[in-house]
C-alpha cells in the first residue's frame, strides 16, 4: 500500500516571501507549498518492437469472452458475407461485371462490415441490458489511497474548480474522504488562465482548512501535452499513492461512483484499468442536445456490446477511470514515434496506446458500463466538434505506426483496428458514392461497346437490378439504425426513463429527431473527416487547441467560410444526379440535401434558442436533465459564485499585481528557476526585462507585454519583483 501524505511534513516545508509593493508596507507572508513532498516512480519509456512475457504481471483463472466475441465478430463476417452477395447480384445482372462495378462492391463491403460489426455488438449489448445487471461490487472501507486528478489546459477556472470542489464534498460525504486527495494538474500556457487557476486554488484552499488534501502543480512547459501532464505527476508524486483517478476538464462524478471504482479496483488485484460510462449532462444548444439525448439512450447499448466482447482486454477513453498506478509508471511510458507529426512526434492519442501496453503487462482492463454517477459534457456546435474531431482523426491514423507492437493482444489491436477504420470510413463512403455516380452516369450516356477484343454474343454495359437494390438498401439501413432501435426500446422498456424523457410519445419523437438531424448531419461529417485524413496523409499536423465548451453561436462568417464548398459540393452533385435519371437524384437526396444545407444546419447546431425550445417542449430530454443528479447541482452552484469572483475575467497581471497575498503565493508555488547558459539570452525573456523596467504603472507594462513575455515574466522572480513596485 502506499505511504499516506503527512501533513505535518508539510507545514515544515513552508515558504515565507517579503514583498516590497513600493509603498514602504512590506509584510511578511506565509503561504503554505500547493504540492506535497515528492515521492517519485520511474517511468520507462516502453519499447514497441520487443516484449518478453517475463515482464507481465502473472494471473491466473481469467478466461477471455470467446463467446461473445464469436457472436459479434462471426455474426458481423457472416452479415458482411451475405450484403457483398447481394451487392454483387444487384451490379452483375447482364452476367458480366466491370471494373467499376467491381470496384463499387469492393467498397460497399468494406463500408458494409462496418455497420454490420456496430448491428452484432449492439445486439449483445441490448440483449444484456434487458437483464438489467448492475455492478457487483462489495461494500466495506478503503485501505488504498486515491489521487483525483483533472488535467487543465487554457480551461474556464470557474467551471474546473467547482467540478474539483463539487466531486470533493460528494466523496466526502461517503465517509471514504480520507482515502483520497485531490490534484489540479495546470498545464495552461497563457498568463490570465494561470493566475486565474492560482486565485481560485487559494480561495478553496483557504475555505476547506488545513486538512483538504488539496494540491495544484503548473509545468512551465507542456512537455507531450496531456499525457505528459499525466506522466509528470505519476514520476514525482505517484509513489504516494495506489491509484489516480483520471478526470477531464468537464468532467463529474459522484462520491458513490468513485468509491465503487476504487472499490472495485481493491477487490480485483490484477485490473490495472477501470473505466466508467461518462454520460453526457448540462448541453442546451441544438447540436449538443441531439448528442445529449444519443449519448443516454443509445449509448449504454453500444458500451455494453463493447465491453461484454471486450472483456478484461478492455480500452480506456483517457477519462472518467480508475488506473493502477505503479502498473501504469511501470508499462505505460510512451515513446516518441521516429519522424515529424502527423505521423511522428509525441503519441496524440495516448489513451489507447496507454490501455494496451498496461494489458500488454498482463494487467487488466475493463468497463463498468452500468456504474451510474460519471458524467462530462460535449462540444456544442458542429464546427466544434469538427475541430476536435480532427485531433482525433490524427490521433486515431497516428496508431497505424503502433498496432505492430511486440506483445500485444489481439484485442488491443483490433481497438487500434477500428479506431483507424473509423476515420477510413468517410472517404469510403464519399469514394463509394463517386463510384456509384461515375456507374450512373455511364449507364446514362455512354454507348455499349459491341466490337470488344473479347468475343461476346451481346455488348458489355452496366446494368443494375432495381429490386434487389432496393432491397439492400432497406437491409443496409436497418442494420445501420438497429443499435438505435435496441435503446429506444429499453428506453420505452424502463418505466423511469420513459417518464423522464416526457413519456413514451416524447421519447419516440425525440429519438425520431435525432435520427433526421443525425441523417443530416452524417454527410457534412463525412466530408470534414474526409477532408481531415486527406490533411493527415499529407503530412498536416493538427496542433493541439483548447477545447470550446460553453454553450454558444460561432459567428455567421466563420460558419459560411468553413462550409462553402460542402454547399457547392451538394448543389453539383444534386443538379448532376437529377439530369442523369431520376432514381439517382431520389437514391442521393439524403446527402444531397445535408450538403446543401451545411451552413444552415451549422449554424443551427449552436444555437441556444433552438435546444431549449425542444427542450420546453420536452423533447430531447433525458432523465438527468428532468432531475439533475446531485453533483451536476452542487458544481453548478459553485460555478456561479466562482463565476462571480471573476477569475477569468480578470486580467492575470493587473490581479496579481493587485493582491499581495496573491503575489506570495504565486511565488511560494513557483519551482526553482533553470540556469540558462551564460551568454545566450532568450528574446523573450530579454523583451519582457526591458519593458517591465520601462513601465510605471501596471497599466503600461500589462499593454506592452504580448503573452509569451508575460509567461516569461510569471516565471521570473526578479521580474515579478519589480512588477510589484509598479504603480497601480
Amino acid at each position: 500500500m502506499a505511504v499516506p501524505v503527512d501533513p505535518v511534513t508539510l507545514a515544515q516545508d513552508l515558504e515565507t516571501h517579503r514583498l516590497d509593493t513600493g509603498r514602504g508596507d512590506a509584510t511578511p507572508l506565509v503561504v503554505a507549498p500547493a504540492v506535497p513532498p515528492e515521492s517519485r516512480l520511474a517511468m520507462p519509456v516502453q519499447d514497441l518492437r520487443r516484449w518478453s512475457e517475463e515482464q507481465a504481471h502473472r494471473v491466473t483463472g481469467r478466461r477471455a469472452p470467446w463467446g461473445a466475441r464469436a457472436f459479434v465478430f462471426g455474426g458481423g463476417a457472416g452479415l458482411t458475407a451475405y450484403g457483398a452477395v447481394q451487392m454483387y447480384e444487384v451490379v452483375s445482372v447482364a452476367g458480366s461485371t466491370t471494373w467499376l462495378q467491381w470496384l463499387l462492391l469492393g467498397l460497399f463491403t468494406l463500408n458494409f462490415s462496418w455497420i454490420a460489426l456496430a448491428f452484432t455488438s449492439g445486439l449483445l449489448g441490448f440483449l444484456a441490458l434487458l437483464r438489467r445487471r448492475r455492478p457487483d461490487v462489495r461494500p466495506g472501507p478503503l485501505a488504498t489511497r486515491t489521487a483525483v486528478v483533472m488535467p487543465v489546459y487554457n480551461e474556464a477556472t470557474a467551471r474546473t474548480f467547482a467540478a474539483v470542489e463539487a466531486i470533493r464534498d460528494s466523496i466526502e460525504a461517503t465517509g471514504e474522504g480520507d482515502a483520497f486527495d485531490y490534484w489540479i494538474l495546470s498545464d495552461s500556457t497563457q498568463a490570465d488562465a494561470w493566475i486565474a487557476e492560482e486565485r481560485a486554488y487559494l480561495a478553496l484552499r483557504s475555505r476547506l482548512g488545513d486538512g483538504a488534501r488539496l494540491y495544484y502543480r503548473h509545468r512551465q512547459k507542456n512537455h507531450h501535452r496531456k499525457a505528459g501532464n499525466i506522466a509528470d505527476f505519476v514520476t514525482r508524486w505517484g509513489g504516494h499513492y495506489d491509484h489516480m483517478l483520471v478526470l477531464d476538464a468537464d468532467s463529474l462524478m459522484s462520491g458513490d461512483c468513485v468509491v465503487t471504482l476504487a472499490r472495485a479496483m481493491e477487490a480485483d488485484p490484477d485490473s490495472g484499468i477501470i473505466q466508467s460510462l461518462p454520460l453526457i449532462i448540462n448541453r442546451n444548444t441544438l447540436f449538443a442536445r441531439v448528442q445529449q439525448f444519443a449519448a443516454r439512450i443509445y449509448g449504454p447499448v453500444i458500451a455494453t456490446g463493447l465491453a461484454l466482447w471486450s472483456g478484461r482486454d478492455g480500452n480506456y477513453w483517457g477519462h472518467n477511470a480508475i488506473i493502477r498506478t505503479k502498473a501504469f509508471a511501470d508499462h505505460c511510458g510512451l515513446p516518441d514515434l521516429s519522424g515529424k507529426p502527423p505521423f511522428g512526434g509525441h503519441v496524440l492519442s495516448h489513451d489507447f496506446v496507454e490501455a494496451a501496453l498496461i494489458r500488454r503487462a498482463g494487467w487488466s482492463v475493463y468497463m463498468l458500463p452500468e456504474l451510474q454517477g460519471s458524467y462530462e459534457e460535449s462540444p456544442p456546435s458542429l464546427i466544434d466538434v469538427a475541430i476536435r474531431d480532427r485531433r482525433w482523426a490524427q490521433g486515431n491514423l497516428q496508431h497505424s505506426r503502433i498496432i505492430g507492437t511486440a506483445g500485444l493482444k489481439l484485442a488491443s489491436r483490433q481497438h487500434f483496428a477500428t479506431g483507424i477504420a473509423g476515420y477510413l470510413a468517410s472517404p469510403l463512403w464519399a469514394a463509394q458514392l463517386v463510384v456509384g455516380i461515375a456507374l450512373a452516369l455511364q449507364t446514362a450516356y455512354i454507348r455499349p461497346e459491341y466490337f470488344s477484343t473479347e468475343f461476346r454474343l451481346y455488348p458489355v454495359w452496366p446494368r443494375f437490378d432495381p429490386v434487389r437494390a432496393l432491397q439492400l438498401f432497406g437491409i443496409t439501413m436497418a442494420i445501420l439504425l438497429a443499435p438505435k432501435l435496441f435503446g429506444l426500446i429499453l428506453g420505452l422498456l424502463d418505466g423511469a426513463v420513459r417518464r423522464a424523457s416526457g413519456g413514451g410519445l416524447r421519447l419516440v419523437l425525440s429519438a425520431l429527431i435525432e435520427t433526421l438531424l443525425s441523417a443530416l448531419i452524417a454527410p457534412i461529417a463525412m466530408l470534414v473527416q474526409s477532408g481531415s485524413v486527406i490533411q493527415i496523409l499529407l503530412r498536416r499536423d493538427a496542433g493541439w487547441n483548447p477545447q470550446r465548451r460553453d454553450d454558444g453561436s460561432i459567428p455567421l462568417s466563420d460558419i459560411v467560410r468553413r462550409h462553402r464548398w460542402h454547399t457547392i459540393l451538394g448543389l453539383v452533385a444534386g443538379v448532376s444526379a437529377f439530369a442523369i435519371a431520376t432514381s439517382l437524384f431520389l437514391w442521393m437526396s439524403p446527402t444531397i440535401l445535408g450538403l446543401v444545407l451545411a451552413i444552415p444546419i451549422s449554424w443551427a447546431s449552436g444555437q441556444l434558442f433552438l435546444g431549449l425550445a425542444l427542450k420546453r417542449a420536452g423533447l430531447l430530454m433525458t432523465p438527468e436533465e428532468r432531475e439533475p443528479p446531485a453533483i451536476a447541482t452542487a458544481a453548478k452552484a459553485i460555478e456561479a459564485r466562482n463565476a462571480a469572483l471573476a477569475y477569468d475575467d480578470a486580467d492575470g497581471l493587473r490581479a496579481l499585481h493587485a493582491d499581495p497575498d496573491l503575489q506570495a503565493g504565486h511565488l511560494a508555488f513557483l519551482p526553482p528557476a533553470e540556469r540558462r547558459p551564460r551568454g545566450e539570452p532568450q528574446p523573450d525573456h530579454v523583451m519582457a526585462q526591458a519593458k517591465v523596467v520601462e513601465a510605471e504603472t501596471i497599466d503600461e507594462a500589462a499593454a506592452w507585454l504580448n503573452a509569451k513575455e508575460k509567461m516569461v515574466l510569471l516565471h521570473d522572480r526578479a521580474l515579478l519583483d519589480r512588477l510589484a513596485r509598479l504603480d497601480g
